[in-house]
């Protein structure tokens, strides 16, 4: 039997938005969460003294990572190798140069020798000697258009066409690699892909443009006692024979993953049955609070009840409020940052809401029609802003109606003056009425 431990998505560098300076390492504290929950893996993997680690891609957020972030990454599986423990890292979209044709950030691995590293960066079968027995790891990268098909190729082809000539070109290229496999040692696949049957999240739309949906069926194949996922961060066991599992990412990258689980695998394989261990990790919380203020008297108080409400200590808040433009002088910022004080980091996300919503005119036909008085009093009926002028001006509606050369305003109920006004203000207030 093999003990392996199975994790993806690392992103080791994400989310530096969320984070804050340390002043005691100069680092964003956003880092130094991504490498304590990769530490944790780490120190796993050595106190289980596992017989191998695989790695299923995306190490950081793009393939050209600060050096202060590869170092943290490296820091971590040169552990790894110095405890003689192999270790498997595929390559992921994330990872990848000029969308798969220039190389791939984790390749340097490979050039610099590291010991007891395989690095996955092309579908390929690796026979891996490990202190419990062989082990045999077939390597299937994020693959692209570019990486199966050349342009010619794709000439003329509608996408769909093209998704098709794909997976047969993928599905000869494996079973290439099956057909190789000594059914007499245990067998992994470890893919770094988007499975049909896979529930997503935002790595759908990273991935947009690049990639393309691999049928489970393709990789579910009875001579693997195992296959090793990545590129989804969510953890879901897509399939029981053989056991199909993404882990997850390790860390959470944005709010779209507020409500989801992270952590690794420990998976014990053999030729009889694989079982696997999901292994939470503890992370740093991400918290949304949401309210609509409209309806409040002291938009104040009801926003900083609603944060009360909520356990944000140390936690990456967000604070998405509605508003009325009345109220937003209301609003004392500075008092808002005193009862966020607990938070890790927060962000305020206030969004206006119109004062008044307009009611909907009747529907008109062709053998109907809408009296402007009546049309005019449904629209100042809506406007409260307008609720001082709406008398005086339905007066004048009126008036004009009625072709009356002077329009007799009931002062008395119209808390402006008049006399500051202009003629050419009232001039074009009365084309304005006439429009109606």
């Amino acid at each position: 039997m093999i003990t392996l431990l199975h994790l993806s998505d690392i992103h080791m560098g994400s989310g530096f938005a969320h984070g804050r300076l340390n002043p005691e390492t100069g680092l964003n504290t956003r880092l130094e969460d991504f490498i304590a929950a990769l530490t944790r893996c780490i120190d796993r993997a050595l106190a289980e003294s596992v017989d191998l680690v695989l790695f299923g891609g995306d190490a950081f957020p793009d393939a050209t990572p600060p050096p202060l972030v590869q170092q943290a990454l490296a820091r971590q599986f040169c552990r790894l190798s110095a405890a003689g423990i192999p270790t498997v890292l595929l390559v992921g979209n994330h990872d990848q140069h000029a969308q798969g044709m220039g190389g791939a950030s984790l390749s340097i691995y490979r050039t610099l020798g590291v010991p007891e590293v395989v690095v996955g960066d092309r579908l390929e079968t690796h026979r891996i000697d490990t202190r419990n027995g062989p082990v045999q790891v077939v390597t299937l990268p994020w693959l692209t258009k570019s990486t199966l098909l050349t342009r010619p190729e794709t000439e003329g082809l509608s996408m769909a066409q093209v998704n098709e000539l794909l997976l047969d070109r993928l599905r000869v290229a494996l079973e290439g690699e099956i057909r190789r496999l000594d059914p007499a040692i245990p067998a992994i696949l470890l893919a770094h892909a988007m499975v049909d049957t896979a529930t997503y999240g935002a790595e759908r739309f990273l991935a947009t443009g690049r990639g393309f949906n691999i049928p489970m069926a393709m990789l579910a194949r009875p001579c693997f006692d195992y296959v090793a996922l990545g590129h989804v961060h969510r953890y879901q066991v897509l399939c029981e024979q053989p056991l199909m599992i993404y882990p997850g990412s390790i860390e959470r990258v944005d709010f779209s993953e507020e409500a989801e689980a992270k952590g690794y695998l420990l998976v014990q394989v053999s030729k009889e049955n694989t079982k696997a261990e999901f292994c939470p990790l503890p992370v740093r919380p991400f918290k949304t609070i949401q309210v609509d203020l409209t309806g409040v008297e002291n938009p104040q108080t009801g926003l900083e009840r609603a944060i009360a409400k909520a356990d944000i200590t140390d936690a990456v808040v967000r604070c998405l409020y509605t508003l009325r433009t009345d109220q937003v002088d209301q609003i004392d910022q500075s008092a808002l940052e005193i009862v966020l004080a607990d938070a890790h980091t927060y962000t305020l996300q206030p969004e206006l809401k119109a004062q008044t919503n307009r009611s909907r005119l009747p529907e008109l036909g062709t053998d109907s029609t809408l009296d402007p008085l009546a049309a005019l009093g449904t629209y100042l009926a809506n406007r409260d802003d307008l609720s001082d002028l709406a008398e005086g001006m339905m007066a004048a509606a009126a008036a004009l109606m009625a072709d009356e050369t002077e329009v007799d305003l009931p002062l008395d109920t119209v808390d402006i003056d008049l006399t500051d006004l202009d003629s050419l203000v009232l001039e074009e207030t009365a084309q304005q009425l006439r429009l109606l």
